[in-house]
C-alpha cells in the first residue's frame, strides 16, 4: 500500500523528493534530538494523487491523515477541537526546492468558538487565546476561502483608530473578540456561509488550499524563473503548535546563521516579542536585531546559538531558521539552507574551507555562477554628492536608479516597456513577484532584512532596503513623503540596498571590485578547471578588462564593430559605395591604420595570450543610412534643390542601399562570401592583424594572432580565404624581415559545416562554433524577430525548456556541435576547439563544453569570471567519470 503520510521521526533529511525540503528538514532535526515540535508531513505524492483526481483528495491519503493525527494527538495529550484540551496545529507548503512567500500557510488550525474559550481558560491569558483564534480566521480565510486580506487589515485598522492603539499588542481580550465578530460577518458577507466551526473540516480544506497554492500565479512565475519542474507538486507539513504570543517571556524569530549579505560569520536575524512568527515575515511589525535577544533571554539566546552552531556542522551549510519561544523555552520549527547574496555565497564557501566544514571542490561547487553577476553590476560612485531622503535597512546590497512607482502592474507595464522602476510599497507580498521581477530595485517602508522583499530581492540579486518607516506610502495617491519632501510617481531616485539610503535623482556609478575571497575562490577554480576560459572584445579597453577579470585570451574579437566609430563610418560608406577597386582601396587604405591600432591596443591588453581575430561579418547595408529615411531626404531635395551637388551625392547612396538590400540579410553578403567577392577588404584586414603584430614584436611583446574566417559552409570558402591569409603573411615577413606565428580557422555556425567538419578541418587550424548564428539557422528563426514575437510564449507554454539563444539547445545544435568536434577531429587530431556564442558564459552550456571535449569557452568579459567557476564546477561534477564524446 501506497504510504502518503510520514511522522516527523519516521522521515530523514534524505527524503527531500518525497517529503519536500520543509518535511526532510523537521524529519532530519527530529531525528538528531532539537526541539521539534511533533508533526507529520503528507507527501508531493499524494499532492500529484490529488491532481490526478480532478482535485480530490483520495480516500487513502484521507485515512492515513487522520491516522497520523490521532497518533500526533496521543503524543501531545491533546485533541483537535477538544474544548478542554484542545490540540493546535500549523499548516504549511514544503516543495522540493524552496520557495519562499511562494506557497501559503495556515497557523492556530483547530479553533472554533469552543476552543477558543478552552484555550483562554488553559493559558489563563484570554487576550492570547482571542488574538489565536482572530489570526486564524484571517489566514483561513485568506488561504482557503480566499477572501482579500485588505478586508480584514482594515477593519482591524480601524478598530485600533477608534480606540487609540497604536500596534496590536494593545488591543484587550475584549477588544480582540469585536474583531473576530467582524471577522465572522466578513466571511458571511463574501461566502454567504458561516466560518467553519469543525476542525477536522477546517484540516482537510486547509490540505486543499495547500495542494492548490502549487499552480497559484505566483508559485507558477516563481518556478518558470528558477526553473523549478511543475511536475513535483509540494508536500502538506501538519505541526502541533507552540506560541510566540503568551506574553513577554515569549516570541518568535527569523535567524541566518551567517550573514546573507555579506557572509559575515554571525548570527544574524530578527525577531518579535509576543508575536507569531507571520508577524515577523509579513513585515507588518519590524522587529528587533536577533543580538538583543541575549539582554532579553540570555538563557534562551544561548540555547539558540548553540543549535545554530550544531545545525551548521551537520548540513555543511549556512541555515535559515525559524523558531519559537514559548513561556521561556525554545523550540526549532524550520530549518534550509539560507539564500544568500553572491558576496555572501563566496565569503560562506571560503570561510568553511578555512574553517575545516568543507573541503575546495565543495565550497567551489557551492556558489552559482548565476549569481556572481551581483557582483559585476555597478555601485555608487563614493564621490558622488547624495541627497539622502531617508535610510532603512539594507536588506540586498548593490544599487539602482529608477521611477518610482507604487504598484506591481505598472511596474512590470514600465519593465516591459524598457523603462527603469523603483517598486515602492508598504510592505511586498507574494503577489507583487511580477513586479518585483521588472523593477531594478524595492523598496519597502514596514519589513525587516526577512521580510518577504528582502529574500526575494536577494535571491533575485535586486537592491533593496526595507523597513525605511520615515518613508510615509501613500499607495492610492501615487507618492510618499518624508517629513515635508514629497516623492511622486515617476519621481526618479536612486537607491543604496548596501547602506540602505534612499537617495533623491539619479547618481553616478562605478565598476565593481572583485573581493579577496572572490579572487580566491576564482584562484581554487582556475587549479580544478579543465577547460580554457577566453572573452568576447573588440577593443583595447574591452579587452584590458576581460584580462583582468582572468580570460585567458580573446576568442573572438568582431572586426565589424571597430568600424562603427563615428570618425570611421564615412570612410567605410566610402569603401562600400566605391564604384571600381580604386575607389576602394583608397577607402581601405585609410582603415588600415586604424585597424591596425585596434590590433596593437588587444595584443597589448592580453599580454601574450591568444587573440581569435573574425574578419568582418556584417550586412553591409548596417553601416549605410536607412533606406527610407535616405528615400525621403532625396524626395525633400528633388522638390527644393533639384541641381545640388547635395542631391547627387544622396541619390548615389540611395542606389547603392537599393543595390544592397536584402530579402534576408542574415543568410545574404556577410561572413566570408564578402572576402570572396571582394577579397581587398580581408586582404587589408590581414595586413592590420599582421604589422600590429610586427610592432608588437618589436616592442618585446609576445602575440599569438589567430585569423577566423567567418560564416563558411563549404571547404572551397575557407580554402580560398586560407590561401589568402597566408599570402599578405608572407609578404610582411618579406617586408619586414620577421616571423609570424599565426593560426588560421573558422567559425562553425552554419549546419552544413558541421556536417561537413571532417572536410573544413583539413583547412583549418581551429574550430570556435559561433552558437548564436548556429542556433538561428539550426532552428531557422531569426533571432530579433523570435524574441520580440514568439519566443516567450513558446517558453511559458513549454513548448521550449529554455530561450535556446540564453541557454544552449543540446539535443539539436549541441549534436551539431558534437558531430562538428568528432568529424574534425578525425581528419585533424590535433584541432582546438571553442565556443564564442552567449552560451559561452552560461553555466549548463560550459557543462556541455566540457562534456563534449571542447578546448575552450569564450564570453562577454563580465561573465569571465562566472565561467571560471561553472568551468571548475563542471571539471569536478564529471572528473569521476571523465569520458569525452570526441576524445
Amino acid at each position: 500500500m501506497e504510504k502518503y503520510v510520514y511522522l516527523f521521526h519516521e522521515g530523514n533529511g534524505d527524503m527531500k523528493e518525497l517529503l519536500g525540503g520543509k518535511g526532510a528538514n523537521l524529519a532530519e532535526m527530529t531525528r538528531i534530538g532539537l526541539p521539534v515540535p511533533n508533526g507529520f508531513t503528507i507527501t508531493t505524492q499524494a499532492c500529484n494523487a490529488y491532481y490526478e483526481s480532478n482535485k480530490n483528495i483520495p480516500t487513502l491519503v484521507e485515512k492515513q491523515t487522520l491516522e497520523a493525527l490521532s497518533r500526533l494527538e496521543e503524543k501531545m495529550n491533546k485533541k483537535l477541537g477538544d474544548p478542554k484540551n484542545p490540540l493546535l496545529v500549523s499548516v504549511r507548503s514544503g516543495s522540493v526546492f524552496s520557495m519562499p512567500g511562494m506557497m501559503d500557510t495556515i497557523l492556530n488550525l483547530g479553533m472554533n468558538d469552543e476552543t477558543v474559550a478552552g484555550m483562554a481558560i488553559l493559558t489563563n491569558n484570554a487576550r492570547f487565546a482571542y488574538d489565536s483564534y482572530r489570526r486564524f480566521i484571517q489566514m483561513f480565510s485568506d488561504v482557503v476561502l480566499e477572501i482579500d486580506s485588505y478586508y480584514f487589515e482594515q477593519l482591524l485598522e480601524e478598530t485600533r483608530e477608534q480606540k487609540g492603539y497604536s500596534s496590536d499588542p494593545e488591543l484587550t481580550s475584549e477588544d480582540w473578540q469585536e474583531v473576530i465578530k467582524g471577522y465572522k460577518e466578513i466571511v458571511k458577507k463574501h461566502t454567504r456561509k458561516d466560518f467553519p466551526q469543525d476542525p477536522k473540516e477546517q484540516l482537510f480544506l486547509a490540505i486543499k488550499a495547500v495542494f492548490n497554492s502549487w499552480n497559484n500565479q505566483r508559485a507558477i512565475v516563481y518556478r518558470r524563473l528558477n526553473k523549478i519542474p511543475d511536475h513535483l507538486g509540494t508536500a502538506v507539513n501538519i505541526q502541533s503548535m507552540v506560541f510566540g504570543n503568551m506574553g513577554n517571556d515569549s516570541g518568535t524569530g527569523v535567524a541566518f546563521t551567517r550573514n546573507p549579505s555579506t557572509g559575515e560569520p554571525i548570527l544574524y536575524g530578527e525577531y518579535l516579542i509576543n508575536a507569531q512568527g507571520e508577524d515577523v515575515v509579513a513585515g507588518i511589525r519590524t522587529p528587533q536585531p536577533i543580538a538583543t535577544l541575549k539582554d532579553e533571554m540570555p538563557g534562551v539566546y544561548q540555547q539558540f546559538a548553540e543549535t545554530c552552531h550544531c545545525l551548521e556542522q551537520h548540513y555543511e551549510e549556512m541555515q535559515d531558521i525559524e523558531f519559537t519561544v514559548e513561556r521561556g523555552k525554545l523550540f526549532i520549527l524550520q530549518t534550509r539552507n539560507g539564500k544568500r547574496t553572491a558576496q555572501a555565497a563566496i565569503r560562506i564557501a571560503v570561510d568553511m574551507v578555512k574553517e575545516g566544514i568543507l573541503d575546495r571542490k565543495t565550497a567551489i561547487l557551492r556558489v552559482d555562477p548565476d549569481q556572481l553577476n551581483q557582483l559585476l553590476h555597478r555601485r555608487i560612485d563614493d564621490r558622488a554628492e547624495r541627497k539622502v531622503l531617508a535610510k532603512g535597512l539594507p536588506a540586498s546590497p548593490g544599487a539602482a536608479t529608477g521611477m518610482v512607482v507604487f504598484d506591481a502592474d505598472e511596474a512590470e507595464q514600465l519593465g516591459n516597456e524598457g523603462k527603469r522602476v523603483i517598486l515602492a510599497r508598504p510592505e511586498t507580498t507574494p503577489d507583487d513577484i511580477h513586479g518585483i521581477v521588472a523593477s531594478q530595485g524595492i523598496l519597502t517602508s514596514r519589513g525587516g532584512m526577512t521580510s518577504h522583499a528582502a529574500v526575494v530581492a536577494r535571491g533575485m540579486g535586486k537592491a533593496c532596503i526595507c523597513g525605511c518607516e520615515a518613508l510615509k506610502i501613500d499607495v492610492r495617491a501615487k507618492q510618499f513623503k518624508v517629513g515635508e519632501m514629497v516623492v511622486n510617481y515617476g519621481d526618479v531616485i536612486t537607491i543604496d540596498g548596501s547602506s540602505g539610503e534612499i537617495l533623491l535623482g539619479e547618481i553616478t556609478m562605478i565598476d565593481p571590485e572583485l573581493s579577496p575571497e572572490f579572487q580566491l575562490l576564482l584562484a581554487w577554480a582556475d587549479q580544478e578547471r579543465k577547460i580554457e576560459v577566453r572573452a568576447n572584445a573588440d577593443n583595447p579597453v574591452d579587452a584590458k578588462k576581460a584580462f583582468e577579470f582572468g580570460a585567458g585570451g580573446i576568442g573572438l574579437c568582431r572586426t565589424e564593430h571597430m568600424f562603427m566609430d563615428l570618425t570611421r563610418l564615412p570612410i567605410v560608406q566610402k569603401m562600400i559605395i566605391a564604384e571600381n577597386h580604386d575607389e576602394r582601396m583608397e577607402a581601405l587604405e585609410q582603415l588600415l591604420p586604424m585597424q591596425q591600432g585596434d590590433f596593437e591596443g588587444i595584443f597589448e591588453a592580453m599580454q601574450g595570450n591568444p587573440v581569435t581575430i573574425r574578419l568582418l561579418d556584417p550586412p553591409l547595408h548596417e553601416f549605410l543610412p536607412d533606406k527610407e529615411n535616405l528615400l525621403v531626404e532625396v524626395t525633400k531635395l528633388q522638390i527644393l534643390d533639384p541641381q545640388s551637388e547635395e542631391l547627387k551625392k544622396k541619390e548615389k547612396l540611395l542606389k547603392k542601399v537599393r543595390q544592397l538590400d536584402e530579402f534576408n540579410p542574415m543568410l545574404g553578403l556577410r561572413g566570408c562570401r564578402l572576402g570572396m567577392v571582394h577579397p581587398e577588404i580581408y586582404e587589408m584586414q590581414a595586413k592590420a592583424i599582421f604589422n600590429a603584430a610586427v610592432r608588437l614584436a618589436e616592442k618585446g611583446i609576445e602575440v599569438k594572432p589567430e585569423i577566423m574566417i567567418p560564416l563558411v559552409g563549404h571547404v572551397n570558402e575557407l580554402k580560398q580565404m586560407r590561401q589568402l591569409v597566408m599570402e599578405v603573411a608572407n609578404q610582411v615577413q618579406i617586408s619586414t624581415g620577421k616571423t609570424i606565428h599565426y593560426t588560421v580557422g573558422t567559425m562553425i555556425e552554419i549546419p552544413r559545416a558541421a556536417l561537413t567538419a571532417d572536410q573544413i578541418a583539413e583547412e583549418a587550424d581551429f574550430f570556435s562554433f559561433g552558437t548564436n548564428d548556429l542556433t538561428q539557422t539550426t532552428f531557422g528563426y531569426s533571432r530579433d524577430d523570435a524574441e520580440g514575437k514568439f519566443l516567450q510564449a513558446y517558453i511559458e507554454t513549454k513548448v521550449l525548456p529554455d530561450n535556446p539563444f540564453a541557454v544552449l539547445d543540446q539535443e539539436g545544435v549541441g549534436k551539431l556541435v558534437e558531430t562538428g568536434i568528432k568529424l574534425g577531429r578525425i581528419t585533424n587530431p590535433s584541432l582546438k576547439t571553442g565556443i564564442c556564442g552567449e552560451h559561452g558564459g552560461e553555466k549548463s552550456s560550459i557543462d556541455f563544453c566540457y562534456r563534449t571535449g571542447l578546448d575552450y569557452v569564450s564570453c562577454s568579459p563580465y561573465r569571465v569570471p562566472l565561467a571560471r567557476l561553472a568551468a571548475a564546477q563542471a571539471t569536478i561534477r564529471h572528473e569521476k567519470n571523465e569520458v569525452f564524446t570526441t576524445a
